[in-house]
């Protein structure tokens, strides 16, 4: 293993975001130590996440990460080198299109719009079938976006907690994914597939599986999502952790180290 994507929300972070801390909001290292691992391997370490390229800079800078894909594949930053993947004003032409709008309108009370500043993406919080969404999307003309579901979302504001659970959705150009992100960085770095490795909770971090050797989830992504064990066999070289967040982060990275020596 020579690189370890890891996705943030959901995976290498515990509650509220916080890499201290599990998904129960108990206090753990086991992310950290997942990170020194790598470190002590000479292994290269590479945040992807659908978290909007200034957040996620300082996001790797308090992780002591020099690499990320952002917005779920819409670019990546190598070495503080920004590579975008899709133009830098997608997210403002799909706002203007209306297919914000007409997914909020058709999923009312289901999902709302987060209004963060983006580049190539636009946020959506609730619970939705994403199947639907997208047949909504291609009958008004929007056939050239996507709706990603990208896990649980742990934050929300109150009018969404009726729901049984809340995922992160973003809606992105049909071209635009971490798979493609990561294959792209991995490109721009010289790796082979087998040379990487990733981590994730979600069934877009599940398709990432096509860029790299083996690809984890942690525990807490099908505990959220149960779905996910019938996907994950779909993959010949998918795993899942025993443990959940940064501890099932820790468990891939070492048992990946320790498998491969």
């Amino acid at each position: 293993m020579r690189c370890l994507y890891v996705d943030l929300d959901g995976t290498l972070l515990g509650a509220d975001g916080a890499v201290t801390r599990d998904g129960d909001g108990a206090f753990t290292l086991l992310g950290l130590r997942a990170l020194e691992a790598c470190q002590r391997a000479g292994v290269i370490v590479v945040a992807m996440s659908g978290r909007p390229r200034a957040m996620l800079a300082g996001d790797a800078r308090l992780l002591g990460i020099d690499d990320y894909v952002f917005e779920a594949g819409a670019g990546f930053v190598l070495g503080g080198e920004l590579h975008r993947l899709v133009d830098a004003d997608v997210r403002e032409a799909m706002v203007a299109s209306g297919a914000v709008s007409l997914l909020l309108d058709h999923f009312d009370g289901r999902l709302e719009a987060d209004p963060q500043a983006r580049e190539a993406s636009q946020l959506l919080r609730g619970q939705v079938d994403v199947g639907e969404a997208e047949a909504l999307l291609a009958e008004h003309g929007h056939g050239h976006l996507r709706l990603v579901d990208n896990g649980r979302s742990y934050r929300h504001s109150p009018t969404l907690n009726a729901l049984p659970r809340v995922h992160a959705y973003h809606l992105i150009e049909r071209s635009v994914s971490k798979a493609a992100g990561v294959a792209a960085h991995a490109r721009a770095r010289g790796l082979s597939r087998e040379d990487c490795v990733a981590v994730g909770d979600s069934r877009e971090d599940l398709e990432v599986a096509e860029a790299v050797g083996t690809i984890w989830l942690v525990a807490n992504a099908v505990e959220h999502d149960p779905g996910l064990r019938r996907e994950l066999a779909r993959h010949a070289h998918a795993r899942l952790a025993e443990a959940a967040h940064g501890a099932g982060v820790y468990e891939a990275v070492v048992t990946t180290l320790a498998e491969r020596r």
